[in-house]
């Protein structure tokens, strides 16, 4: 019987050991803290951006999901429309080298001026600390994180999960609807979803 407690009890540490261990992504609170230097070699840290709204957005350029919203203008749409309201944009890229969709700084910066994206910053994630830390699981993966420095959404893009640039007409944009209502001073009626994309390439 003392075995088998002992068995059991050195099987229940193993589980927990083998449990990832990634930073808590709670909504209402803060956003966890991101210092990198980006595609431009600039410095950049989250917490130096509290007092305005910041959208994290998670990407791979050879993604069929976020072809369909950049192939479509979707994205850049939504990135033009955020910072006419004074939102900042971090796009970031956690695909490891080696795997689908891993940039270097030029290459990152030419797919940005090519598409005609308005981000505030890039940054490559090769080591996927900042991906694990939000627990970015596709691409694209959204957060939006409020002027306190709090996640207000975190989750897809809309409400439409299929790869296919038809379906955006008539999907509820998810990160336009939490940036107007945090605009507004109103609560982000929809602040969690379930992320849709290419798996994020740890």
């Amino acid at each position: 019987m003392t075995r088998i407690l002992a068995y059991s009890l050195a099987a229940i540490v193993l589980v927990f050991a083998a449990m990832p261990v990634n930073a808590s992504v709670e909504i209402g609170q803060p956003a966890p803290e991101i210092e990198a230097t980006d595609t431009n070699d600039n410095a950049f840290k989250l917490s130096d951006h509290k007092g305005k709204i910041v959208v994290l957005e998670w990407t791979n350029n050879e993604c069929p999901f976020v072809k369909k919203h950049y192939d479509s203008g979707n994205m850049q749409a939504t990135q033009k429309a955020a910072a006419e309201k004074g939102v900042e944009w971090v796009s970031i890229v956690s695909s490891a080298p080696g795997k689908q969709g891993h940039v270097d700084a030029e290459e990152a910066n030419k797919i940005v001026s090519d598409a005609g994206a308005t981000v505030t910053a890039k940054i490559l994630d090769e080591d996927g600390t900042i991906g694990k830390a939000y627990d970015a699981k596709t691409t694209p993966h959204m957060f939006v994180i409020d002027a306190e420095g709090n996640v207000a959404y975190a989750g897809a893009i809309d409400s439409n999960s299929s790869p296919n640039p038809a379906t955006i007409e008539g999907a509820t944009n998810y990160v336009s609807a939490a940036i107007d209502a945090l605009v507004t001073g109103q609560p982000v009626e929809t602040s969690q979803t379930q992320p849709y994309g290419c798996g994020v390439k740890y």
